[in-house]
């Protein structure tokens, strides 16, 4: 049962990513220019996206607009990756 639910909770993030992914990489070869290394919030379903330095403030300025929806927070480099491994 858990391995099921965990596995379907994967299933959707997945999905969820692929929807926002077109939404970042359309947007970021010019604001790789402007914006190196800052976040930007996606939100799928209007196509909307906002920028800041700080993940949490680019995260909340899309709930603010969206309340109901939850963002996919994208890193602006090459890789769009927030983190490191």
């Amino acid at each position: 049962m858990v391995r099921r639910k965990k596995a379907q909770w994967r299933a959707e993030r997945e999905a969820f990513y692929q929807r926002c992914k077109p939404i970042f990489d359309r947007l970021k070869p010019e604001l790789i220019k402007t914006h190196y290394n800052w976040y930007m919030a996606v939100e799928p379903d209007s196509g909307d996206y906002f920028i800041d330095k700080d993940d949490m403030v680019a995260g909340k300025m899309c709930r603010q607009k969206h309340p109901n929806a939850i963002p996919f927070v994208f890193r602006i480099n090459d890789t769009g990756a927030c983190g490191t491994i």
